[in-house]
């Protein structure tokens, strides 16, 4: 579903720190900017199947959001390739392709468009989409009015509208009040059924034992350790000297996450 062949992404950070931009015209005319390489990855390998979860842990810095753009074709790699069989539906920083000054229908076509789907399809599905959300009564208000909360349903029930063969998810299970988490995670918990392929970045390694058939440890840009989750997360936590047992927690059925109370998350604005 997804193949990641030694793929590398570095980021170039300049030396020099001029004031104006003028300054900065001049050092680059004569030269005079220097600038160093950040490799944010280096040399990642791996591959995920249909129906697989892959969960991916590291430390703060690892690459791990870097990985995920890369794999959702947001960031081009420096060196290497990825390969994705399918349509991909990207669950990074939800809601960053929204237009404040726009409705939230408007914000839908837009957004949707931008995550290459149809704009003719994306004004018929806009109702339900909002429906979905629970955002219906707002649909037609531009999204400044919105809370961090309505953004967040807004944009998850966007990416999450087609049900796509790859499914790449960054810190986003978290996001959001009980009662949404709770859908969220039904939501995913049916692509997953239905035969998705799953990228999980989470530093919840409870959710990523329970939902992952394998894990990668990424650090610093590399691999250090890909396989069963259990291993990994253990490795790792050894590596970072946290006691293990704080983590333990037994694998359990994907997805099922506690009842939480319905209630009317539009109008108290999430």
């Amino acid at each position: 579903m997804v193949e990641v062949h030694d793929v590398s992404l570095a980021y170039r950070l300049s030396h020099s720190t001029p004031t104006t931009f003028k300054e900065f015209a001049i050092r680059m005319a004569q030269r005079q900017v220097k600038y160093e390489k950040l490799w944010a990855l280096d040399g990642v390998s791996f591959h995920v199947d249909a129906g697989e979860t892959v969960g991916i842990v590291g430390p703060n810095g690892a690459g791990k959001s870097t990985l995920m753009k890369v794999i959702a074709r947001v960031l081009p790699p420096t060196g290497g390739r990825v390969i994705v069989r399918g349509t991909v539906a990207p669950m990074i920083e939800l809601g960053a392709g929204f237009n404040a000054e726009l409705t939230a229908f408007e914000n839908i076509v837009l957004y949707g468009t931008l995550l290459g789907r149809d704009s003719d399809r994306m004004r018929e599905r806009a109702a339900e989409i909002a429906d979905w959300a629970g955002l219906s009564e707002f649909l037609d208000v531009p999204i400044r009015s919105y809370s961090s909360g309505m953004l967040a349903r807004l944009g998850f029930s966007v990416a999450t509208d087609v049900h796509p063969e790859l499914l790449v998810v960054d810190e986003v299970l978290s996001v959001g009040d009980a009662a949404f988490q709770k859908k969220s995670r039904e939501r995913i918990e049916r692509m997953m059924e239905e035969g998705a392929a799953i990228v999980l970045v989470s530093h919840d390694l409870d959710t990523v034992r329970e939902i992952s058939q394998r894990a990668l440890w990424l650090d610093r840009g590399r691999v250090k350790l890909l396989g069963d989750p259990d291993e990994v997360i253990g490795a790792y936590l050894r590596h970072a000297g946290v006691d293990e047992d704080d983590h333990a927690a037994p694998r359990a059925a994907p997805l099922r996450p506690v009842e939480a109370p319905d209630t009317d998350q539009a109008a108290s604005g999430g």
